[in-house]
């Protein structure tokens, strides 16, 4: 069985990142979306809630499943017996950085292989960042993440999103 994870801190899951998960879950046996514990970052969701709404937002795929870490990833890839890392390039400035990783990991563990995957064109611009950037200034998100995404938002930002508050009035 081959297996790829797909590791990110998914704060929130767009439909960027729905996309890659997709197109792995076409290309290998089994797919492991791996939400990451970074220190350095101020996620709006916490840990558990990220890999909640990755489990929903992928639940109808019966090859992906979805898990969280924390350390290197190249150790929970070993440790989940991965044949590979899939990762998304949205845009030239995003390869090199994923470059420099993919070579660490390599020289790291050599039977671990990185795989660049591009989002359709209509997600080349998304990142989670933008996404919760429009939704706290009240901007509807509705074409950029799921639904159960968009209803967690609207929790977190204590109102609900600009579009439905449009169709109110």
């Amino acid at each position: 069985m081959r297996t790829v994870i797909y590791p990110g801190s998914f704060d929130p899951v767009t439909n960027g990142h729905l996309d890659v998960i997709q197109r792995a879950a076409r290309l290998f046996d089994r797919v492991i979306v791996a939400v990451a514990n970074n220190d350095g970052k101020q996620p709006l969701f916490t840990l558990e809630e990220r890999r909640q709404l990755v489990a929903r937002v992928t639940r109808t795929l019966a090859n992906v499943e979805t898990d969280s870490f924390d350390g290197l990833l190249i150790d929970y890839a070993r440790a989940r017996r991965a044949d590979a890392i899939i990762r998304g390039l949205r845009a030239v400035s995003d390869f090199e950085f994923e470059f420099q990783l993919a070579l660490i990991n390599r020289r790291l563990n050599e039977a671990v292989e990185t795989i660049f995957v591009m989002p359709r064109e209509a997600y080349t611009f998304l990142s989670s960042r933008i996404v919760k950037e429009i939704c706290r200034l009240g901007g509807d998100v509705s074409a950029f993440v799921p639904a159960p995404v968009l209803h967690a938002l609207e929790r977190k930002f204590g109102r609900p999103h600009a579009r439905r508050a449009r169709l109110r009035e």
